[in-house]
């Protein structure tokens, strides 16, 4: 029986709550083969990002070459590519492999504050792997570093994702968690129209890995089929159950849980 794949390009997190851990973790969980090319090992926890070794880009090359030597995933999620250089090479290797369902997940900053990905490297992901992107899934500070300007509104974040989109993407989720209210509402530019997702803000510290999962669940999603509307939507139902089932771990901002929906069905 063939089962659907998923390649996750992104870093390591050895507390197990977001990067590839968190992605092969969704993976697993949404009936997905889950894979993972490690861009750079973390030191981190749920309070802080204590240190960032960065794979060398040559590596991460033959990384993604091996895989597509033997398997063609029938997705792929990006998501702390750490250097320009590294964003430079996952692209060629998108463009020279043809990724399917190519999931961006602009990632900038850890839960914790921490900087992730250095400032002259936004300029690269604006360049080369936006316009790349099957689905972009900016959190609103990312959208608002990569357009250059602050969105303040309902009617701008909507403008944002037909930026975006006109940079070459070709969806545009621009997630809403960083906005204040009872409500948290996802918004999706597919090239034609606006679609919004909205859901119940889930009063929780245990938030660590949320953008990775979710970017995740849609990579997942496509790979089993789906459109881009309809997994954005399944992701966001997942990832809010995922947040309201979270169980604590550590001091900080503690995992998602990624397995709520087994545990349901083995009790």
């Amino acid at each position: 029986m063939a089962i659907p794949t998923v390649l996750s390009i992104a870093g390591s997190d050895p507390s197990g709550g977001a990067g590839i851990q968190a992605d092969l973790k969704t993976a697993s969980a949404l009936g997905a083969y889950g894979m993972a090319v490690i861009t750079a090992l973390t030191a981190q926890n749920t309070q802080t990002v204590a240190g960032v070794h960065e794979t060398p880009a040559d590596f991460v090359a033959l990384q993604i070459d091996t895989i597509f030597a033997d398997i063609t995933p029938d997705a792929v999620k990006t998501g702390m590519l750490a250097s320009a250089e590294i964003i430079e090479v996952v692209a060629a290797k998108a463009a020279e492999h043809s990724f399917r369902n190519l999931v961006v997940d602009t990632v900038m900053v850890a839960k914790s504050g921490d900087r992730l990905l250095p400032p002259d490297a936004v300029q690269a992901m604006r360049q080369k792997l936006v316009p790349l992107a099957h689905v972009l899934t900016p959190n609103l500070p990312e959208a608002e570093e990569l357009l250059g300007r602050e969105l303040r509104n309902d009617d701008e974040i909507r403008e944002a994702a037909r930026e975006l989109a006109a940079m070459g993407a070709r969806h545009v989720v621009i997630k809403g968690g960083h906005r204040e209210g009872d409500t948290v509402t996802d918004v999706l530019f597919d090239g034609e129209a606006i679609h919004e997702f909205g859901g119940p803000r889930i009063e929780t510290t245990s938030t660590h890995g949320t953008g990775c999962t979710f970017a995740s669940a849609i990579a997942t999603f496509l790979a089993r089929g789906e459109s881009v509307p309809d997994a954005v939507g399944q992701a966001k139902e997942y990832v809010t159950e995922a947040l309201r089932r979270a169980y604590r771990v550590g001091g900080g901002h503690g995992p998602v849980h990624h397995f709520w929906e087994l545990w349901d069905e083995g009790s």
